[in-house]
Parts: structure tokens; sequence; C-alpha cells
């Protein structure tokens, strides 16, 4: 687990100060304390920040070739490098050390930019071919590990594992691009298809960029997707076997390091799952860690102290409490892009605790998407049922005209929120989703905004870009579009972003076994009922699992990571909440009504509805504008 940074120049191949290199790495020395590096030649520079994980002693980046015609900089882990070190041994290829980074470089010069395929694990990787002057940029198939590049006016590209990486080069432009703050207010995260600055672009996951000299910049292409288009058919029992093989490979290709490694675990299904059979596997406790809150409705650290007790695990828990809020500053400067996902709270908690005692993580991220675990899942299918029975020529203006009318209760549980079930109703399958997953709608957004605002986003919404991907997507049924987009745009854009930069903030490597791509790929092709049955999200997982953990464990309601951000805000908080109203960020962007963000807050804070989500949007987008302009 690394950092990477770089410069290629497209046109003439000027030299690259080796200086600025070290200024981009300079920047994210959390992401690799036990060593860095840079390379330079004409018109191309790459910096490395190792954080040790295999071949402790070995494996320096920027790595050459072993016939020194390629070099490589490279951020993840690969975990079948030993399998593919085999296979090119047996093809000619000669190694000088014992970690993946060689295995890349010699898959590389074996099937060019194919070897991505032969890749399994999570990587963000740059390649300089010297014989060819080309350039190439890879990120792993799920977007585990991030990419940003933007292009210069020096007619160089920059590329750097954070945007804090590019903003350490002079020549990167700091303008916000308003596009990012409708996607941002709409998602509480930029998703991967933007940048909270205007010209830097993320790499996709499960693409690649080649570049030469002396041509223009390409476009990425891609070289996976998950398919839900096919249906997998066998008994039930024969299934549940395939997944149980998939899971323990999974987990067990992910236990290889040569330093010490644990596990997060919440009392939840997946994690408890993880470490199930992590425990399975070792011949020593698994260490675990949990975090838990000061609002008991939310704290979920007895049941996980009831997973550790069942697998002797080596287990430590911590409380987040109300006084943590005094760290946001250190989460904005984590992201760089505004992030409203609050759990990145408690998730950087769990990870500072995970490294007093380990340097790998194993998480359970990644079965929620790719099984159906979410409860928008199931009201998702519910309300494509009653769709399929209802004309669209009566949906749209008589339950759309109900819900413009009915009553808002953001008090209530979803199945109780009736305008929020019309207004879903009366759209397409893709628009109710698009609603389910948005944090703000439409309608709110547009109150928020100023007209000078309106004027620069123009005819654009935030939902269309996540529309077009479910209507587009390999897919038979409402319920695999809204996984293929959950798996596309909410989990490398807000998960996966999350666990990234809260783990690599304190130099810990998290690991998602659950997101192995061939378990993606199996789960992507069960029939809908095995994915969710009679209401039961994760219904196939949680029956395999069946062996290993109790049903109180598996069936409890789903609480997830849930930072009690709203509490807070009506309690030691609040004057934090009035002050978003008048910031001095905000106020100078034009962007919002100050006075209806006012009465959003003081609303909030009396009771009467619950704007906690939205407060501590706004908030954290407040800082990340300030930031950005200090």
């Amino acid at each position: 687990m690394c950092g990477i940074a770089g410069i290629f120049h497209l046109n003439t191949p000027k030299p690259v100060d080796p200086a600025r290199i070290e200024r981009m790495i300079a920047a994210m020395p959390h992401r690799g304390p036990d060593g860095q590096g840079v390379w330079t030649a004409p018109g191309v520079g790459l910096g490395h920040l190792r954080l040790s994980i295999i071949d402790v002693a070995g494996s320096p980046q920027p790595m050459a070739a072993s016939d020194g015609r390629a070099m490589l900089v490279f951020n993840g882990e690969i975990y079948n490098f030993r399998e593919l070190r085999a296979e090119l041994i047996g093809g000619g290829a000669t190694f000088h050390t014992d970690g993946d980074s060689e295995v890349i470089l010699a898959a590389w010069q074996r099937w060019g930019p194919d070897c991505v395929g032969r890749l399994h694990g999570m990587f963000a990787f740059a390649i300089y071919d010297l014989p060819s002057r080309q350039l190439f940029l890879a990120r792993d198939r799920l977007g585990v590990k991030p990419l940003f590049y933007a292009p210069l006016s020096d007619g160089s590209l920059a590329f750097a594992s954070e945007l804090k990486g590019l903003l350490a080069h002079p020549l990167l432009r700091r303008d916000i691009n308003p596009l990012a703050v409708e996607d941002y207010l709409t998602w509480g995260y930029v998703p991967d298809h933007r940048s909270f600055l205007a010209g830097v672009h993320k790499l996709p996951a499960g693409h690649t960029l080649l570049l030469a000299h002396d041509k223009p910049l390409a476009q990425p292409q891609q070289y996976w997707d998950v398919s839900f288009a096919d249906r997998r058919k066998g008994r039930t029992a024969d299934l549940e076997a395939e997944l149980l093989h998939l899971l323990r490979q999974a987990v067990t290709s992910r236990m290889i390091s040569d330093v010490p490694l644990g596990a997060f675990l919440s009392g939840g299904v997946d994690s408890s799952a993880v470490v199930a059979l992590m425990a399975e596997a070792s011949g020593n406790p698994v260490k675990t860690c949990s975090i838990g809150f000061d609002v008991g409705a939310l704290d979920e650290t007895t049941y996980a102290e009831q997973v550790a007790r069942k697998f002797g695990t080596d287990h430590r828990a911590r409380q987040v409490s109300t006084d943590d809020f005094g760290s946001v500053d250190d989460l904005v400067a984590m992201f760089d892009e505004p992030f409203a996902d609050a759990s990145a709270l408690p998730t950087w908690r769990v990870c500072q605790l995970a490294r007093e005692t380990v340097t790998v993580a194993l998480s359970g991220d990644g079965a929620d998407e790719a099984f159906a675990g979410y409860r928008r899942h199931k009201f998702q299918h519910g309300e494509d049922r009653a769709r399929s029975f209802l004309p669209q020529a009566l949906r749209g203006p008589v339950l759309g005209g109900l819900g413009a009318i009915y009553p808002k209760a953001d008090w209530a549980p979803r199945p109780l929120r009736a305008k929020t079930t019309l207004l879903s109703l009366a759209g397409s399958s893709e628009a109710g989703y698009a609603r389910a997953v948005a944090i703000l709608p439409p309608e709110l957004r547009q109150s928020l905004y100023s007209p000078e605002f309106l004027r620069l986003r123009g005819d654009y919404r935030a939902e269309q870009p996540f529309e077009a991907m479910m209507r587009g997507a390999p897919a038979r049924s409402g319920l695999d579009r809204a996984q293929y987009a959950d798996l596309k745009f909410w989990l490398p854009g807000d998960i996966l972003t999350k666990v990234d930069r809260t783990s690599m903030a304190v130099s810990l490597e998290a690991r998602e076994p659950l997101l192995d791509h061939r378990l993606i790929e199996f789960a992507a092709s069960l029939p809908e009922g095995l994915r969710l049955k009679r209401g039961e999200g994760k219904w196939l997982l949680k029956k395999t699992m069946q062996r290993y953990l109790p049903e109180e464990i598996l069936y409890r309601p789903k609480q997830g990571f849930v930072t009690p951000i709203s509490q807070w805000f009506r309690g030691p908080l609040a004057d934090s909440a009035r002050a978003i109203a008048s910031s001095a960020a905000l106020a100078r962007t034009g962007w919002f009504d100050g006075k209806q963000l006012g009465d959003m807050a003081e609303a909030h804070i009396s009771g009467r509805s619950d704007h906690g989500r939205l407060l501590w949007q706004m908030l954290m987008l407040d800082k990340a504008i300030g930031r950005l302009a200090g």
C-alpha cells in the first residue's frame, strides 16, 4: 500500500524537475512512511511513497523491470502474484525481488495493456515503457485504490493518488467545478465521473489510460465490467457451496502479509463473516477492533463482542463521542474534496485503533452492494412491482401530484414516508432509485441555490448520469440495475473513498475480501430470489454463513455505521449549525440562499425537521472551499 505521483509530457518530452515530483509525494506522507523514491527521464517523472507490507526489505520503487526497459510506481496489492510469478518464470521471466511489484512489470512486458486482466487485487499503478515511450495508467476493477490526473498548461499531464498530490503542482488551477457542487449536494460526495476542481479527472474503476509523447490526451478504456444479464442455474445447495468456496478464497488470499494483520469487526453480518473465515484459516487469534457510540441506539459493540468471544479473537473496542466533532478539520484535510458521509469519523477512529497493533486490516465492505443488502433494495423491488401494475399515464400526473402536496415526514421510517414513496412511484424505476439514494432531492436543492448558481448549473442534474448508468446496465431487472449503480457509482465514490482516505491517513492498509471480483461476478449472476427473498437481503450469503454465525447476528435489523450528527446539531453543536448560514467561504461563492440555510438550521435545532445530514454537508463544503482558498 503506497502513494504514487508523476508527470508526463504529452508534447515535446521536456525535462521533468525531480523536485516537483518530490513536492507532490511530500503532500501525501501518510500513504508511505517506510520509504520514498523519484525517477525521471526525458518527458516523464515518477514518484513513490511506500508502506511496506510484502517483501518488506526489498521491492523499492520506482522499480525497473529486470531488463531496465520499463519503470513502475504502484499502489495496492496483487493477491495472485505468486501464481502469476510462477507462470511468468515458465515463460522465461527472471525476478530479483520477492514482492508483487516486479510481477506487474513482468506481466506488462509479457501481455502489454492486457496484463490488468491477469491481476487479482486492488491497485492503481503507472508504468513507463522506455522503448515505446508510453505511459500506462491502470485502476482496479472496483475502484478500491484512487488515481487523479490533470492535463496542465505546459502540455504535461500530472497524476497522483490523492488530489493533494496534484495541488502541490504549481500549474494546477483551483477553480471549483459548479457541476461538482450539484453532484456533491445530491450524493454527499463527488462521484468518479467528476472532480471538485475543474480540469481534474479520476481514472474510473476498471479502466486504463495509455499515453504517448507527441499524441493528444487519450480517453480511458474499460477493461472490466460486472454483468447482471445472465442467471446462474443449479440447486441452492450447490450455489451455497460455490459461494463458500469463493468467500474462503477471497479471505485467505487477503491474509498474505509480512506485517501484523487483523480485521474490523462491527458485529454486522459482513465483518462477522470475514472474521469467522479468518479465524478458520488462522492458527493464531485474529486481532479485531470495533468502534461504538455514546448514543445507545446506534451502538453495536455488544454484537461485535459476541462475535469476538465466539471466535476467540484478540478484541479491542473504543467509543466515539460528541467531542470527536472537533476533528472535522482533520476529516476535511483527508478528503480534499467535500465528503459528507459522516461515518467517515468512526471509520477513521476504528482505523486508528487498528493501527495501534496491526498494519493491515480486513473489512466487510461490498456485500450489501453485491448481494442486495440495503433496505433501499427491498423498497426498489417492491416499487418496481407496483409500477408494473400502474401505467405511466396514471402514475405521473396522479401520484406525482399527490406527492407534491403531501406533507414531508423526515422523522418517519422510509415505508411510512408517503411523500417519498409517491414521488418515487410517479417516475421511472431509475428516477425512483436515484431519489432513494440521494441525500437531497431536486426540490430541496433548488430552494438552496441562488439565481447565479442556477444559471451556472444550467440544465444539468446530478441524477442524470446515475439514471443513464442504470438504463445502460447489463441487467434484467430493476433490482439488477439498482445494484449495478451501487457497485459502479456509489461504491467507488463513497464507500471505498471513505475507507481509503481514513485508513491511509493513519498508514493502515485496508483490504476488502468481499470485493474480490470473482465473488462480485458470482453474486451478480444469482437469481433475484437468492439475493432478496421474502424481504430478506443477502439471503444466500446469510444462509451460507449459518454454519458459522448465530441467528441474532445474521438476522437482526441492519443498523449501519451511523454517526449521530442529528443529535449533535440539536445539542452541543447547535451554534455550529447556526453559523453555517453566515459562513464566509460559502457566502463568497454567491451560490446559496443564506436565509434558507438559516431557516433550515433553526427548524432542525427546534426538532420541527431533520436536516442533520444537510447541515453536515454544508459544513464540510464550507471547510473544503475554505481550505482550497487558503
